[in-house]
């Protein structure tokens, strides 16, 4: 009785030492560095110190979408060079709106790891005049409803992103800025070249004209006269006296001109041109604005040392405006240049991002593509490749999702959750201490998902645990190691699942597929192999079939086990996978010869119920290939073979193109009695049956057509 009478309190005093043991006071949010243009060259200064001094460097990203039309989804029919092309299609139209770097460094003293994350806000905003007007990026709604959902800030990517352009777009700015059409990009178009009369029209430019030719020769002559005592202040109408102020421009006198039009500003330039000499017209960019200026010079050679200098200003002003134009661009110069492990998680779209946005445009192939990154990021790791290449993690993740949260949790249970080790942990985990500004800190509330500098911060400790799970001690781990030459993580560098869906991975090496490793298909579910020369591709047929009905249709033709399955592409094209490559032939010769006649026997035909309409199209399987290769996106697949260009119905296989349609006809119907029989049926239609004079010819002639169709299905079916 007394025991249970004290029960209540001494389970309040265990409690309370309970909380004690599993955790400090963790911080209210998770350290995390936000980086604007504000801050941005503060913080890129910090961060290349933090990555020079890392063992590795995790990376993340927020996009504005990722397939920009339903059938440009991952489908388990696609091809490795398809797949490609589909990630290829999502990361030219969509934008990087986050960007999340985090270095890890092992501090030995500490036993721990340092982590130091940070969020880059990214838009892509013009800042210098380049051949388009401005950049253009799709949305996609589920996935800004995404990230409206984790509270991302618009406003800030928008207003206070950062900027960039990839070295293609540097160099090209670069070229022109040497270059005599340069002028454009360093506004001297007007100062080195010569100025065409403009043509005097209209009264009042000839006025003005006339009056600056008079205001102009009045300043040089009072210049003149008063050389020795120097510039005096000038005595002018009153509306010119906030027009026309007399300063020095390199050590010259010069008149500043402010409140013209342009037009007005092309006309002093003509005047000052054609009946001045000693006068030149000469803009000058400040870092913010721009002046317009007239600058006395006392002769032809100091004209020309004028120019010179002018000239040199604009290309080094240009050059800097460049140089700030790159932006985010450092940061990835900084991940390249120092040859850092690099790790992402399911990271192909992250890396063709990268390769699209901030090097050069992607490449039409995988293996030139591989080529390039591999040449500025020779070490990357996918630690869904490392997840799924070892049982004990299988196992460790319970076979539960691989996702990036997922994989936190159970992986890094302590440092997800923010209470530290303690007595009834029984796996210990690997320690992690975030360092922000001068914040330290290993205790924390779960940070905001799906911002970039947290996933990035989430996948290098998923790393970091996963290569403990593989026997890499990093109590071990000397300053001096290099992770990139980590014999235990040999075999799983440069590695990216190029789709999760049938485990497709890209070896970053040789742009060859490459085989999953042993143990990783525990969690997947296998799929059946794929022969793609057996499958053809339909698209525009009647919107009431299903692909069920799509499989019947042709099975009633060429047997019941000639199709071994339909995939839906959308609700417009299906793919049909024949059982072999020869009834893949022989389904897109008799397609094309049933719409080349119109007569009764195509029209009871088995396959008239896919083919009405006559907008049934039928093609192998490269034909996908070249409409997924265009930079088209049309929501329907139908409607992007249209845009393609793609007009005709059937296209026939390249050994099939030389054979005579004729022959394939005469086999289909080889039960008719003459070859004047033949000819008949091929030009008869069925206007011509309906018209016919004899009602017993015309019931004769459908008898014998459903005989013909009965006894083609037999010979096909044998």
């Amino acid at each position: 009785m007394n025991t249970t009478r004290h029960w209540p309190k001494r389970a309040f005093i265990l409690s309370r030492a309970l909380s004690r043991a599993f955790s400090d006071t963790p911080s209210p949010t998770f350290p995390l560095k936000h980086v604007t243009r504000s801050n941005f060259d503060s913080a890129l200064v910090e961060l290349r110190s933090h990555v020079r001094a890392a063992d590795f460097v995790a990376i993340d990203m927020e996009m504005t979408g990722v397939t920009s039309a339903p059938w440009r989804e991952s489908f388990e029919f696609d091809r490795f060079d398809i797949r490609y092309l589909k990630v290829k299609d999502s990361a030219e139209k969509f934008a990087v709106f986050q960007f999340g770097v985090c270095p890890f460094r092992w501090d030995s003293l500490k036993q721990s790891f340092i982590a130091h994350p940070h969020n880059f806000f990214v838009f892509p905003r013009q800042e210098i005049p380049l051949d388009r007007t401005s950049y253009e990026f799709l949305c996609q709604t589920t996935s800004m409803d995404f990230l409206a959902k984790y509270q991302f800030d618009f406003n800030a990517c928008i207003h206070e992103g950062i900027s960039y352009l990839s070295r293609g777009q540097e160099d090209e700015a670069r070229k022109r800025l040497i270059s005599p059409k340069g002028d454009q990009l360093t506004h001297l178009s007007h100062n080195l070249r010569e100025t065409m009369d403009l043509p005097l029209v209209r009264v009042a430019d000839v006025l003005f004209t006339e009056r600056m030719k008079k205001r102009l020769g009045e300043w040089r002559d009072d210049l003149l006269q008063n050389r020795v005592g120097g510039p005096q202040e000038e005595k002018v109408p009153d509306d010119l006296n906030q027009q026309f102020r007399t300063v020095f421009f390199k050590m010259r006198p010069a008149l500043s001109l402010d409140g013209f039009t342009s037009h007005q500003l092309s006309l002093i330039r003509m005047v000052t041109r054609k009946h001045f000499k000693d006068l030149t017209y000469v803009c000058f960019n400040g870092e913010s604005t721009s002046e317009e200026l007239v600058v006395y010079t006392d002769s032809e050679s100091d004209k020309a040392r004028l120019m010179e200098e002018v000239k040199n200003d604009h290309q080094r002003s240009a050059g800097m405006k460049i140089n700030a134009a790159v932006g985010f661009r450092h940061v990835i110069d900084l991940l390249s240049s120092e040859n850092k492990l690099i790790v992402g998680h399911n990271c192909i779209l992250d890396i063709a991002h990268v390769h699209s946005k901030f090097l050069a445009p992607l490449p039409s192939t995988a293996e030139e593509f591989v080529s390039c990154v591999n040449r500025y990021f020779p070490s990357i790791i996918d630690t869904k490749i490392l997840l799924n290449a070892d049982y004990t993690l299988q196992r460790k993740m319970k076979r539960s999702s691989t996702s990036l949260s997922s994989a936190f949790s159970l992986l890094c249970p302590e440092i997800a959750h923010g209470f530290t080790r303690n007595v009834l942990s029984y796996e210990p985990c690997v320690k992690v201490e975030v360092h922000v500004d001068e914040m330290r800190s290993s205790n924390w509330n779960s940070g905001a998902k799906h911002e970039a500098g947290y996933d990035a911060f989430m996948t290098g400790c998923v790393f970091a645990q996963a290569c403990s799970h593989l026997g890499i001690d990093f109590q071990l781990h000397s300053p001096s190691e290099n992770l990139t030459q980590n014999e235990k993580l040999q075999k799983h560098m440069n590695l990216l699942y190029l789709s999760w869906i049938n485990g497709d991975i890209i070896d970053l090496r040789t742009g060859n597929r490459s085989a999953e490793l042993s143990g990783s298909n525990m969690i997947r579910k296998p799929y059946r192999k794929i022969l793609f020369k057996n499958i053809v591709l339909l698209w525009g047929f009647p919107s009431k079939l299903k692909p069920s009905m799509i499989r019947d249709c042709i099975c009633k033709t060429l047997g019941p086990s000639s199709v071994i399955s339909t995939y839906c592409i959308d609700q417009t094209a299906v793919f049909v996978q024949f059982s072999k490559a020869e009834l893949a032939s022989d389904f897109l010769n008799l397609k094309e010869t049933l719409e080349q006649s119109n007569d009764a026997i195509s029209h009871l035909h088995p396959l008239s119920q896919l083919l009405e309409g006559g907008n049934t199209r039928a093609a192998s399987y490269e034909t996908y290939k070249e409409i997924c290769a265009s930079p088209i996106s049309k929501v329907l697949f139908a409607d992007q073979a249209e845009a393609v260009g793609i007009k005709w119905k059937t296209e026939l296989l390249p050994s099939d193109k030389e054979e005579s349609h004729d022959n394939t006809r005469s086999h289909l119907e080889s039960g008719m009695d003459s070859p004047q029989a033949v000819q008949k049926s091929k030009t008869r239609n069925t206007e011509d049956v309906v018209n016919d004079s004899s009602n017993k010819r015309f019931c004769d002639d459908i008898i014998d057509s459903f005989l013909k169709v009965e006894k083609i299905r037999r010979t096909t079916n044998l």
